[in-house]
């Protein structure tokens, strides 16, 4: 039976405002069975943010040690121990920690793994040190819940069970469980700032206060360990959804001896490799990026919703972040889980990415597309539409269909309506990768060409001839206004330079007649510095976007722009590391750690990012360039446990600010792109292919252009002006229309029915004569309600 003790509650109610820790992680783990349902991430050497029951819901801030002697000093061992981190195997993720105190007087030793299968986090920890001085510690487990994604609104109790005294905290449906193999001696419950363990140890190294009970606030539980008992035990916390299941599961992962569930979490963690390749001597840190990689990707995959693989398990800079925002980087985005899972892929594990492939399935929007991020139940964080989103699951369906991956699981049906919607909704992305600019944009035109092409591959698969041919059809639209639509003809950046790819030609998705001239626009960058311009001309802003294009096969590496736009980012955006060179995301990018190291807080300085030094590893490789000094950069870039940050420090080494050319910054590590990115480099380098190159893409575009079609594309989203003498103007609707048109104004007139696709989409073709000089002028007669458009359309002829 359960006692929960409520004699004295604590004071200082609410506690201070709450913050989650820093993002920079050293370490994250998880058991690989689907039963332990507990996700963990270390950094500074103490357990942070642990997620339950799913991989987005964070349910505390940390779990640390306090030490004090009662008398002459205080430490924490964040703050004040030397800090070490190291890997228990190559092949699992579990960790040794040896947090030491500066003066050399003791050590904490601890292993930290999750129960193999239940929802615990279980922390072995010894002591070591001179007896006498170990004899005078005194050992306070302090834990900060943050229940149910967020610090406010927290209760907190001491309870008797079994004998034994324990700490809990819940909040909606959420419980912990606090207890170690050892007793707590004395224990409290306090606010944040006001009443907490920490508070009370700072103050006069003793703790002087013992609440058992605390509520509706910013908490801290605070435990004293019983090291009479012995100064090697483990600790362990324990989640469930009530209080029963939160204590049952503590004391049921503590009865087994730790030695016992390390092994067993081991073993899980080897059994996951047994598809993977032997790619080791294609790296040069012998392999252990690519095996940790490996691990990480695996770890951010949910054991509720499988195939649901979140961003990373951090939230950046979250040092400064409150309640108010709750996604951080554990939410899906679909751009983001099929790069993971595609990096599995390349080292040959297609198990999750067929989970991951049913999953989009299964939460992809009726009208074929995706939220821009959401969690991992489907519902939309982002509302933002980024046509890119909705092209990567075609492309992982065709990347598992290449692998020969059998999957019982008919994908077509979600592959129809992805490729509709890219036509009825695009060119114009309402976001591109960056998920800030509306417009367009090579990285995103690269990912729907290629996408397209591969719808159309699956339909004539199915006999569908018809559709496959007016998906390549729209497909060869996109991939003829490529130039026209993206490369300035008045490049500035590098003044002998004119002709090179920009970032995005703005463009508003609601204005039917959207602005398509690269030399013309202005872009509004966001989280610009107070009293720093926010607007440029957006021919000047350029990205590494357009190495998509060669990525799919859509253009030739040694393509003259191409050429010349590698060359412009060089001179704007490349970084010289010690590791080897990084670039960043684009010019004028206020994403990032402040000039003076202060976290991001909606305005900053964009850095570097080593995920496109994995980019560009593959365009070397394609043109025949250095892959192997590409690689050695990631692997520098990585922490000393392995984890890739999403950026990396890109000016000088600054000490007094922690900031170190090359190495990470306060944003997400690990971030799951980056580690997939690497991976899927070194499976290029041991192929000596761009491992994302897709032959069918490649050979419309780059081989005989005989099957490629002519068209220009009229439709209500974008009402297009003119038109080419020899081309098609292709009329599309979203409903079946009959088209009342001229080509002499209206001297003649015909009658067209519409063509009905498969893809939600009708249209009528007309072809211009190589003699045709007046405009085509056209109305609509709708067939569903027998009515006209009441408004005429002319498209010029030149």
């Amino acid at each position: 039976m359960v006692k929960i003790l409520d004699q004295e509650q604590a004071f200082g109610a609410p506690g201070i405002e709450p913050r989650w820790n820093h993002a920079n992680k050293d370490a994250v783990g998880t058991a690989y069975s689907t039963s332990s349902r507990i996700w963990f991430t270390i950094w500074n050497g103490i357990v942070t943010e642990v997620y339950h029951p799913t991989v987005d819901k964070p349910q505390i801030r940390d779990l640390q040690y306090l030490i004090s002697d009662g008398k002459s000093f205080f430490q924490e061992e964040k703050r004040h121990l030397i800090t070490k981190v190291e890997h228990l195997w190559t092949h699992g993720l579990g960790y040794r920690i040896t947090n030491s105190d500066p003066e050399g007087r003791y050590a904490i030793i601890k292993e930290v793994i999750s129960d193999p299968h239940l929802s615990c986090v279980l922390q072995h920890t010894k002591l070591e040190g001179e007896a006498e001085f170990l004899s005078q510690l005194q050992l306070y487990a302090l834990c900060a819940p943050h229940l149910d994604v967020g610090g406010w609104g927290n209760n907190a109790a001491a309870v008797e069970v079994a004998g034994k005294y324990i700490l809990t905290a819940h909040k909606g449906g959420t419980w912990l469980a606090l207890g170690a193999t050892i007793p707590f001696s004395r224990f409290s419950c306090g606010y944040v700032g006001e009443s907490d363990g920490w508070t009370d140890l700072a103050d006069d190294f003793r703790m002087d206060w013992e609440f058992d009970h605390a509520v509706e606030g910013n908490l801290g539980i605070t435990g004293e360990l019983d090291l009479n008992s012995d100064r090697e035990f483990t600790l362990g916390l324990a989640f469930g959804c009530t209080l029963h299941n939160a204590v049952s599961t503590l004391f049921q992962s503590l009865n087994l001896p730790f030695s016992q569930q390390k092994q067993q979490y081991l073993e899980q963690w080897t059994r996951s490799r047994r598809d993977i390749l032997p790619l080791e001597k294609f790296s040069y840190d012998e392999g252990k990026l690519y095996h940790n990689s490996i691990s990480l990707l695996l770890a951010h995959e949910d054991k509720s919703y499988p195939g649901a693989l979140i961003a990373s398990l951090a939230i950046p800079w979250g040092e400064a972040k409150d309640d108010q925002e709750q996604g951080g980087y554990h939410l899906v985005w679909t751009r983001d889980l099929v790069s993971s899972v595609a990096g599995l892929v390349a080292a040959g594990e297609t198990d999750t990415a067929m989970r991951s492939l049913i999953y989009l399935a299964t939460i992809q929007q009726e009208d074929g597309g995706f939220a821009q991020n959401f969690w991992i139940d489907g519902t939309p964080y982002w509302t933002g539409i980024q046509l890119d989103e909705v092209a990567f699951p075609i492309l992982l369906a065709r990347l598992l269909q290449k692998e020969d991956a059998i999957l019982n699981f008919d994908i077509y049906p979600t592959i129809l309506r992805a490729a509709g919607y890219l036509i009825r909704y695009g060119p114009a992305t309402q976001q591109e990768r960056w998920e800030e600019n509306s417009g367009y944009s090579p990285s995103t035109l690269a990912s729907n060409i290629a996408a397209l092409i591969c719808a159309a591959q699956f339909a004539r698969q199915r006999g569908d001839e018809a559709t496959a041919q007016f998906i390549e059809e729209y497909a060869d639209f996109l991939e003829a206004h490529i130039e026209a639509w993206t490369v300035t003809t008045e490049g500035t950046l590098v003044p002998e330079i004119k002709r090179h790819y920009i970032r995005i030609t703005p463009a508003d998705i609601n204005n039917p007649h959207p602005n398509e001239n690269p030399n013309q626009g202005t872009l509004y960058i966001s989280s610009q510095p107070p009293g720093k311009p926010a607007a440029y001309p957006a021919k000047e802003i350029v990205d590494a976007g357009f190495l998509q294009l060669v990525r799919y096969g859509i253009r030739q590496p040694d393509d003259p722009i191409i050429v010349d736009s590698v060359k412009v980012i060089d001179a704007v955006l490349k970084v010289e590391t010690p590791f080897g060179p990084c670039w960043r995301r684009y010019n004028h990018d206020g994403y990032g750690q402040q000039e003076d190291g202060s976290p991001y807080t909606d305005w900053g300085k964009g850095r570097a990012w080593p995920l496109l030094t994995g980019e560009r590893g593959h365009y070397e490789l394609a043109a025949g360039g250095d892959v192997k000094t590409l690689i050695k950069a990631m692997e520098g870039f990585a922490s000393n446990t392995c984890l890739l940050p999403e950026q990396i420090w890109d000016e000088a080494d600054r000490p007094d600010i922690h900031m170190y050319l090359g190495k990470p910054i306060g944003s997400a590590m690990p971030l799951m792109w980056a580690h997939a990115e690497y991976l899927k480099l070194v499976r290029s380098h041991h192929d000596d292919r761009v491992f994302d190159y897709i032959p069918q893409v490649a050979q419309r575009y780059l081989g005989d252009r005989s099957q490629c079609k002519s068209l220009e594309i009229w439709k209500f989203n974008r009402q297009v002006i003119k038109v080419k003498q020899g081309q098609i103007l292709r009329i599309q609707a979203l409903v079946p229309f009959q088209l009342h048109w001229s080509q002499n104004n209206w001297q003649t007139v015909q009658n067209t029915p519409s063509t009905s696709t498969k893809l939600g989409v009708d249209y009528v073709d007309i072809s211009i004569a190589s003699e045709q000089q007046q405009p085509i002028i056209f109305t609509f007669f709708w067939i569903s309600n027998s009515s006209w458009e009441q408004h005429n359309y002319q498209v010029a002829v030149e």
